[in-house]
């Protein structure tokens, strides 16, 4: 019978296929980055909901990033889609325009798609950060359904963290300027002052996906892995200690290497201020893959300037875009980076893997993964 299956599919173009193996559950690909990355089923199916039913009309975004990543994403969702009509936009302008009548949003969740998408009961957030809706009082108001991308950019975002930690450590960017101006300077840098990072202390500030990829990878440097976060002390084994929110400036007085990992909200905005700079080690390193608005930029610049801080590392700022001119780029041993950590050669592969996934799961009642908590924010 398998057999069977697997010429279909090969007659039928794998539209017949893929459809006959989704309607009853993941494909292997999904079934193995569900697993690989811990992605979390909500608590009861989708179905038992009071705003669930069956979709009739689901706007999908399509620009030029998802375009060229999958150009046949619209053939590829359809055998998913439970007969629903898919109507494409190719801006975020024109996704909000075709939001009237629409029950399902393949998109972004904000305050303007809270306002024009009446009808919806569903949306599937192209992002990890849901904060550009979640301050809306309309998410609370109506009866809704938003998933998000957590963990799925969380292995680029990691390797990412880990290589701004290794330019900071290894002074790397010091060399790099050096180069540019064709100098041949052995002492650029003073030797001693170039880590090694086994055995030094990395916190992690957030112990998400995101934070528990950063955290994974660390430790199989030999660093020791101390973490926070909002909810509980559990962790993974190769983090050596789990602290909740309150504790993070004690935990900071002890590590090396702090990093952000935590998402925007209310509780988390300004957190890195000038208090927590102070409790920092002398010396040590601030990396920023969460949120700009997390740090208190005037803080951070003041306490990379005093020497307070050895340097930071940031791909994300407040404000975004940094325009020229700000003393964010002339800071003391900074790097920057435009927000662009998450990308990877395969990360396109997994976002498309989550989509299909979860609107399967939609239209067939199921339960959901990565379902974001309105009362949290994320």
């Amino acid at each position: 019978m398998t057999a069977i299956w697997r010429l279909l599919g090969v007659l039928g173009g794998g539209l017949l296929f893929s459809a006959v193996v989704l309607a009853s559950g993941p494909d292997a690909a999904t079934a193995k980055l569900i697993h690989d990355l811990g992605l979390r089923e909500g608590p009861q199916p989708v179905r038992e909901a009071s705003y669930w039913q069956k979709p009739g009309r689901i706007v999908v975004l399509m620009e030029a990033r998802q375009r060229d990543s999958r150009p046949d994403a619209l053939e590829w969702l359809k055998p998913v889609a439970g007969g629903a009509e898919l109507i494409v936009a190719s801006s975020r302008k024109e996704m909000v325009d075709l939001l009237e009548g629409a029950d399902v949003l393949l998109g972004y969740c904000t305050h303007e798609t809270l306002e024009k998408g009446k009808d919806l009961r569903y949306i599937l957030n192209y992002s990890a950060g849901v904060d550009r809706c979640m301050g809306s009082p309309l998410i609370r108001e109506r009866d809704l359904l938003v998933t998000n991308m957590q963990r799925i950019y969380g292995p680029g975002i990691a390797e990412h963290a880990i290589g701004m930690m290794y330019m900071l450590t290894r002074k790397l960017h010091v060399f790099y300027d050096r180069q540019r101006e064709q100098q041949w300077d052995r002492k650029a840098v003073a030797r001693t002052r170039m880590w090694e990072l086994q055995g030094r202390t990395l916190l992690v500030a957030g112990l998400g996906g995101i934070g528990t990829e950063i955290a994974r990878r660390a430790a199989g440097l030999g660093m020791r892995v101390i973490a926070t976060r909002n909810s509980a002390r559990e962790g993974p084994d190769f983090v050596d200690y789990v602290g909740l929110s309150h504790e993070l400036e004690a935990l900071a007085r002890q590590a090396d290497v702090v990093v952000n990992a935590t998402p925007l909200t209310p509780a988390t905005t300004g957190l890195f201020n000038r208090g927590f700079f102070a409790a920092m080690k002398p010396g040590s390193y601030f990396i920023n893959v969460g949120r700009g608005k997390s740090v208190v930029t005037g803080d951070l610049i003041e306490a990379l300037n005093s020497g307070r801080l050895g340097g930071a590392a940031l791909d994300v700022q407040d404000p975004e875009p940094l325009p020229p001119g700000h003393p964010l780029w002339t800071a003391r041993n900074i790097i920057i980076t435009p927000h662009i950590s998450a990308g990877s050669d395969a990360q396109m592969e997994r976002y498309w893997l989550l989509v299909r996934e979860n609107l399967r799961r939609y239209t067939s009642g199921e339960r959901m993964l990565n379902v974001v908590d309105v009362e949290r924010g994320y």
